[in-house]
């Protein structure tokens, strides 16, 4: 088979988060369940009724592009795309065409070739063999962002459109959940820059890398086979899981664009480009770098807490407590556990905190909401407990085991660590001499296993280590006992 070069571009589709519609005053409510509650002669496109536009939509895409490090255009426009379609009540959508709110801009290398509004259409539902129009949806704000076409394979496809779903959840414009029809991919998919095939409307990221995926190889095999391709739109069965062609692509003209005379042409200068660029979060590249710098953590650590927000703001909010609760730690603790001075100790040792606090968030109480079907910002284990269980874990007051089964009790009560552990004597047994009176113990009634471990048989010394835990109801350092085990077997 011939080398062919793939080349694909994006166009992606998300429904802003806003109060009303685009262009009236009927809710923007995606939760709602009940059909055409969410309308008005406006939206529903009743002769001699007049849009205005939402502010709020406007700013959203001006913010996008400040993060795209786009350009935002000094004056823009609103036109008419016309066509026909049930959903479509005035049989022409408000969009933008040759002056678009933001133009340029990057994201993960893509160029960004423009970012416009527009308004939704209402939904189709088809039932007991007949197709029923919910315009609810009809007139939402919707955001259009176009790449070039940069892309050479589906897992690029798919990177962009993560990165991008992420950027809008920050930027606070769009839920853009997929599976709600809130974020919409479509894909144009062309070999060595040949005739041009559209992917419609993709509702989630797996269909998007499988269908962009079967479409090349369709159309390498296609052309191998001397046939020709039209250019059309084909949309994805998954039952399938193969493309299939829809109609022929419309061009440009076959839409009959022309400014719509109800809405006169603006300056952006009105929306404070400057104030909203102020006003912009860390974004989730920013995050993920500065994760690495400051808690050392790898590519996939930075990567899970940026996707999960809540979790990233839970550890950043526990980090700080920790500090907070270490101040109070007495310089007799902190010298009995930290001999360590110079830079790359401390620093070694920082690292170690921040993966201690990452690790019991994203493993264990991540674990502990999934099995009890909570959300973190509903557990009662706060950043503050957290850090304080940590702390006691640090400075040696209790072992992993403990800090471990103590995050499960304060899970289910709510309870702060000291109290858990004034309530059911927990604590780490510090006398040497008792520790060593349990190991010679353990020793003499375990001959066999004594006899195992002078062979060469390590793991006998797990076992011993095991037996002296359990007398001891875990209130000693598996450290500590290693080392008097293996000074009383040399």
């Amino acid at each position: 088979m011939a080398d062919y070069q793939p080349t694909i571009g994006l166009e992606i589709h998300a429904e802003l988060k806003t109060r009303t519609k685009m262009f009236c005053d009927s809710l923007n409510d995606p939760e709602e369940a009940r059909p055409n509650v969410n309308v008005c002669p406006v939206c529903l496109g009743h002769p001699g009724t007049l849009p205005v536009p939402n502010r709020q939509a406007i700013e959203h895409v001006v913010r996008v592009g400040l993060a795209l490090g786009s350009s935002v255009s000094a004056a823009t426009k609103f036109d008419r795309k016309n066509y026909f379609y049930p959903d479509l009540p005035k049989a022409y959508q408000i969009s933008q065409y040759d002056k678009p709110l933001v133009h340029g801009g990057t994201l993960l290398g893509v160029r960004i070739r423009r970012v416009h509004l527009e308004e939704d259409t209402g939904t189709l539902v088809h039932a007991d063999g007949a197709s029923l129009v919910d315009y609810n949806r009809a007139g939402v704000p919707l955001m259009e962002l176009v790449t070039e076409p940069d892309f050479t394979s589906a897992e690029q496809v798919t990177d962009f459109a993560r990165e991008l779903q992420l950027m809008l959840r920050y930027l606070g414009v769009s839920d853009a959940n997929m599976e709600k029809g809130e974020m919409r991919i479509e894909a144009n998919v062309s070999l060595n820059m040949g005739t041009k095939v559209e992917l419609k409307n993709i509702n989630s990221f797996k269909a998007v890398h499988d269908a962009v995926t079967y479409e090349l190889k369709r159309q390498a095999e296609a052309l191998e086979a001397g046939e020709k391709l039209r250019q059309e739109t084909r949309g994805w069965d998954e039952a399938k899981q193969k493309t299939v062609a829809q109609r022929s692509k419309e061009e440009a003209h076959d839409y009959r664009y022309f400014p719509d005379p109800d809405l006169p042409p603006f300056e952006t200068a009105v929306f404070e480009p400057e104030r909203l660029r102020a006003g912009l979060p860390e974004l989730p590249a920013a995050k993920r770098e500065r994760f690495a710098r400051e808690y050392g953590f790898d590519p996939k650590q930075a990567d899970w807490l940026v996707i999960e927000k809540d979790f990233a703001n839970f550890f950043e909010d526990a980090v700080s407590e920790y500090d907070a609760w270490w101040k109070e730690v007495p310089d007799i603790e902190k010298v009995k556990r930290f001999k360590t001075q110079n830079a790359d100790e401390q620093k070694n040792e920082r690292i170690l905190e921040t993966t201690l606090i990452y690790n019991f968030l994203t493993s264990d109480l991540k674990g502990m909401l999934n099995v009890a079907g909570q959300t973190l910002p509903h557990s009662k284990i706060t950043p503050e407990k957290l850090a304080h269980l940590i702390i006691f874990l640090r400075i040696g007051k209790i072992t992993s085991r403990q800090a471990k089964d103590m995050l499960a009790t304060m899970f289910a009560t709510g309870d702060d660590p000291e109290t858990i552990m004034a309530r059911e004597n927990i604590g780490i047994v510090s006398d040497e001499g008792e520790i060593e009176r349990v190991v010679l113990d353990v020793i003499a009634a375990n001959p066999a296993a004594v006899a195992d471990y002078r062979k060469g048989k390590t793991a006998s010394l797990q076992f011993l280590i095991g037996k002296s835990m359990g007398i001891l109801k875990g209130k000693a350092r598996p450290d500590t006992l290693k080392q008097i085990f293996e000074r009383n077997l040399a």
